[in-house]
């Protein structure tokens, strides 16, 4: 969906809209209805103090709700404003997010991140489309924390695989011979931003769309 207009020229010299006539009492539509209220209120039963404090009580509330939605609307706007500033601060740089998937380019590799649960050995197995094993690629891992690994497209009998989507799986293997499954976190280049309602989403070749929250890493814009 398009939500810029094209027409800049148009949006330009468009003449200004007529202000909306108020619909609501303001603060001098109150003050002329309590003046009214007290010229003809029962001389026998008066308003009491009680009661014209609670009524400008009222009218307190309503008018700081009235200020308070006006704040948070030019507060939204602000926020907005912010959103596209970090959007298009983003394009072009690499980011690291968590993915299962694999974008081989036409050329050069792909590579990524797993974070190992001590030493041992991290066996990523990536697979075509049809489920079939092109490559695996071992990872020694001397220590728990991020280790990380590359594949450079070729499949395991040195062939050049065509560029597109490969699945991913990595598992860790202690000096015991306890396998454990981990969750891959690969490397992308932001190629766009949408600026949707709850946020903004970078567009990720070959990966589609990530949420901005799912980002553990920015790296240095590509040359």
């Amino acid at each position: 969906m398009n939500l810029i207009n094209n027409d800049v020229y148009s949006a330009v010299a468009a003449p200004a809209a007529a202000p909306p006539k108020a619909s609501a009492l303001g603060q001098a539509d109150f003050m002329r209805l309590m003046t009214e209220q007290l010229k003809h209120q029962d001389p026998l039963k008066p308003l009491s103090n009680s009661e014209f404090i609670g009524q400008l009580a009222q009218f307190s509330t309503v008018q700081g709700i009235g200020e308070l939605k006006d704040v948070m609307t030019g507060f939204g706007n602000a926020l907005t404003g912010d959103q596209v500033l970090k959007g298009a601060s983003l394009v072009g740089h690499s980011v690291l997010v968590p993915s299962a998937q694999l974008a081989l380019p036409a050329e050069g590799g792909t590579t990524g991140v797993v974070m190992a649960p001590g030493s041992g050995t991290v066996s990523l197995a990536i697979t075509d489309g049809s489920g079939a094993v092109v490559r695996t690629v071992l990872v020694e891992s001397t220590a728990k924390g991020e280790q990380r690994f590359a594949w450079d497209g070729l499949d395991d009998a040195g062939q050049r695989v065509p560029p597109g989507n490969y699945a991913v799986a990595a598992t860790h293997v202690d000096a015991a011979g306890r396998a454990t499954t981990l969750s891959t976190y690969v490397d992308a280049v932001v190629e766009s931003v949408t600026i949707g309602s709850d946020g903004l989403y970078l567009n990720l070749p070959g990966l589609g769309t990530a949420p901005l929250d799912y980002v553990l890493r920015v790296g240095k814009a590509s040359t």
